[in-house]
Order: C-alpha cells, then sequence, then structure tokens
C-alpha cells in the first residue's frame, strides 16, 4: 500500500525552492526525501536547475537526453521516464526516443565515456578525451564535453540516492493531490519525508532487538572516542598508512561479491535484474559494471593520489573555466554536504560526527582507488560496520541492487533523516569521484 506525505509534511522553504529550481515544476519525490535536508537541497536544486536550464554549451534537449543515458547504466526508470518528459518538453525529436541508433552519431560518441565514468572511472585517459573532441564533423568543443561530463557524473550519482532512498515509480503513475504517487521499495516516502525513527518504521516484526541496536550505537561512539583519543597520542607513519589504505582498497573489492548475493532472495530484487528495452535501448554493452573486474581480478585498480589532482586545486578551476558558473555550483554543494551537521547521532546530541562524515566519504573515494595522504585509512574500519560497508558498497557501485533490508540492517538506531544524510554523502563523494577521473583525462590532453 503507498501512502503519500501530506502537504503539511514540506515546508515553505521547499516549496519555494520547488518553484525556483523545479524544471518540472512539481514536487517529485526526490526533492521531497531531500527536504530533510532543506540547506543542502537548495545547492542541490541551483546546481541542477544551472545543469539542465541556464545558458550552456548544450541545447536543452540534448541536455535531457545525455540525463537518460546516464541513468540507464542503472536502469533507473524513475529518472529516464523524468527526463523523457523533460526531453519532449523542451523541444527533443521523439524519433530519438527509439533509442541510441536514431540519435545523431556525436551523441552516440558518449557511449563509451558514459559506461566507464558510471562503473570505473579509473580506466579514462586523455586519448578517450581526444577521440571526442578530433572526430570531424561530429567532434565535441571542449566546454560541451565538460557539460556533458557534469550531466553524466551527476545522474550517475543521483541513481545511486534515488536507489539507496527506494524511490521508484508506479508501473501506472496515479496523480494525487498534486503528488504522484510512488511505491519505493517497499519503503515509503512518507516514512523518510516525516523522519520515522527506522526502529519504528521497519524493524516491526524483525528478529533484532532494540537492545542490540542500542548497544550497537554506544560501540560505535565508544570508537569514535577512542579514535579520536589515539589520534592525539601517536601518528602512524607514512608507510604505514600507505599500507593500510592498500589493504582496505584491495578489502573492498571483496565486499558483496558473493555473499549479499546469496543472502538476499531475489524477491527483494527489482525486477530480478531483467533489463527492459525501455531501458537497454539507451546504452550499449550493458553487462559493463563494476564488479565483474573484481571477481575476475583481472585488472589492477590503480591508486589516485588525491594531492596530484584534487578538486579544490584542479577540478575546480577547470570547469569553471570551460562551463562558467557550474564550478562554484558544485563546489557549493560538495562543501554542504562535507560539512552538513546536526550534532546528533541517533537519540545522542552534542556529538562531533566529522570522523564519520569523513570515513564514508573517503570510503567511497577508496573504492574507486582516490588515496588521501593524510588520511588513516584505519579508521574506516573502525566506524563502518560490515553491514554498512555492504551497503554503501551497492548503493555507489551497483545501485540498482539495493534491497529495503540492507537499508535497514546498518545503524538500526538513527533516524531516517540520518540515513538520508549518508545517502547524500555517498551520492557526492561518487560524483566527485567521476569528475576528478575524467576532469583529469581532460587536462591531460590539454597538456
Amino acid at each position: 500500500m503507498v501512502k503519500v506525505a501530506q502537504a503539511n509534511t514540506v515546508d515553505e522553504r521547499t516549496n519555494f525552492l520547488v518553484e525556483e529550481y523545479s524544471t518540472s515544476g512539481r514536487l517529485d519525490n526526490i526533492t521531497q526525501v531531500m527536504s530533510l535536508h532543506t540547506q543542502y537541497l537548495e545547492s542541490f536544486l541551483r546546481s541542477q536547475f544551472y545543469m539542465l536550464r541556464m545558458d550552456g554549451p548544450l541545447p536543452l534537449p540534448h541536455r535531457h537526453y545525455i540525463a537518460i543515458m546516464a541513468a540507464a547504466r542503472h536502469q533507473c526508470s524513475y529518472l529516464i521516464n523524468m527526463h523523457v518528459d523533460e526531453f519532449l518538453k523542451t523541444g527533443g525529436i521523439a524519433e530519438w526516443l527509439n533509442g541510441l541508433e536514431y540519435v545523431p552519431q556525436r551523441l552516440k560518441n558518449l557511449n563509451e565515456i558514459n559506461k566507464l565514468l558510471a562503473h570505473r572511472p579509473w580506466l579514462i585517459t586523455k586519448e578517450h578525451i581526444q577521440k571526442l573532441v578530433k572526430t570531424g564533423e561530429n567532434n565535441w568543443s571542449l566546454p560541451e564535453l565538460v557539460h556533458a561530463v557534469v550531466l553524466l557524473a551527476h545522474y550517475h550519482a543521483l541513481a545511486s540516492f534515488v536507489f539507496g532512498s527506494g524511490i521508484n515509480p508506479e508501473r501506472d503513475p496515479e496523480i494525487s493531490n498534486g503528488f504522484r504517487l510512488i511505491s519505493v521499495n517497499n519503503f515509503c516516502v512518507c516514512d523518510l519525508a516525516n523522519d520515522n525513527n527506522i526502529e519504528n518504521a521497519s524493524l516491526t516484526g524483525g528478529n533484532f532487538g532494540i537492545v542490540d541496536s542500542l548497544s550497537e550505537l554506544e560501540a560505535l561512539m565508544e570508537r569514535m572516542k577512542r579514535l579520536q583519543e589515539e589520534r592525539e597520542d601517536e601518528e602512524a607513519s607514512q608507510e604505514e598508512m600507505t599500507t593500510r589504505f592498500e589493504k582496505e582498497k584491495k578489502e573492498s573489492l571483496f565486499v558483496v561479491s558473493g555473499d549479499t548475493l546469496h543472502s538476499f532472495p531475489h524477491s527483494d530484487f527489482e525486477d530480478d535484474m531483467i533489463i527492459t528495452s525501455d531501458v537497454s535501448r539507451y546504452i550499449e554493452d550493458p553487462g559493463f559494471g563494476y564488479e565483474d573486474f573484481a571477481r575476475r581480478g583481472e585488472e589492477h585498480l590503480p591508486t589516485f593520489r588525491a594531492q596530484d589532482y584534487t578538486w579544490e586545486n584542479h577540478g575546480f578551476s577547470l570547469v569553471n573555466r570551460l562551463y562558467s558558473d557550474i564550478g562554484h555550483l558544485l563546489d557549493e554543494k560538495f562543501r554542504m554536504v562535507y560539512n552538513l551537521t546536526y550534532n546528533t547521532m541517533a537519540t545522542h546530541e552534542d556529538v562531533d560526527t566529522t570522523m564519520l562524515r569523513r570515513a564514508l566519504f573517503n570510503y567511497v573515494h577508496c573504492m574507486f582507488g582516490i588515496r588521501y595522504d593524510d588520511y588513516d585509512y584505519g579508521e574506516v574500519n573502525q566506524l563502518l560496520e560490515r553491514s554498512l560497508k555492504v551497503y554503501i558498497k551497492t548503493v555507489t557501485c551497483y545501485p540498482e541492487r539495493t534491497t529495503k533490508r540492507m537499508y535497514d540492517s546498518y545503524w538500526r538506531q538513527f533516524k531516517h533523516s540520518e540515513k538520508v544524510h549518508v545517502n547524500l554523502l555517498l551520492m557526492e563523494a561518487r560524483m566527485q569521484a567521476e569528475l576528478l577521473y575524467a576532469l583529469r583525462a581532460i587536462t591531460r590532453h590539454l597538456t
């Protein structure tokens, strides 16, 4: 049964933001769930509106078509349907919606970079960039390419948020009170939007005791305190720090590979993972993903040393130079999510959660091979329990497999808004990782 969030759960600020920055003109479910964090929502909507509607190198319909291509890599029909509507509304050619063979060669040429960015961004090289900007009549200018890359990374990451928060379209949407009714993988948007405690919303009848989850919370807070003290006492050597990163990176490749597929019954999965034609028509090589490379161990995941190419010192200025204000908007959004805190953890107040937020962000980057020299990856192991790692890996690398059980199984005492905050961090960390690899390749092409 699908419940609909009552209008009064959405505050005036959110309504104002929707009127200002929503391209569809309605309060969609993504916005509704994000409205638990209004400050962030504003940064998100402003940058998305800029990508889709403000002056920029690409024509409006192309922007929506690229969003469709990106969402299709993760079979995210919610986003595909949303942008099919927008594509047509902005004057897109309906025939293109029959699939990639109906679009101009130039758009088709984005296929490779869409695929690599979504699943294995470390494989992107300056040769991929050269191929796109030097293909005669179908070539991309650098500003157009940067616009396209920003859109691809944004919609890959947004697919992670959509699946991680259980936002999915009805098969046959009805409109009621101005809300589109959405069934959300057994989540209910109203649970998320009303910020019901996970304990009440999802664990009734579960086999987890409240006692377990309470002691889990206490244990996590204890570990945070201990790490803080150890940090003040002694610093690990550079060699030790490198070893800890490599160990975490290697282990992250095998999180999820075999065990989750067996431990979650198939009925929990969306559509049993069959890719339908309304999705497959927008992509090539649908079988290409993150996991098969880890399973076969045939590719080495190289380490990207963050200080050699950072968002702050390199990516930001390149994006701003080639596609005006988007750099500022993205930067504000990254900072906002990284620094967002209410100083609470479940029932506890006045908690400094910086350490936890940093572990979540850096673990996502670690799965993409990105290493921060000044970060001790031992903290990731101390702070992120196995069920949370499984969840992060799934939402970040193959979001279409996320299940409600995975969402429920970590941090069982935490509120929905805190878990939505986790999803926002994962989404932005993923987007930034994709951008770093793509922008580094463009910089190399330019030098």
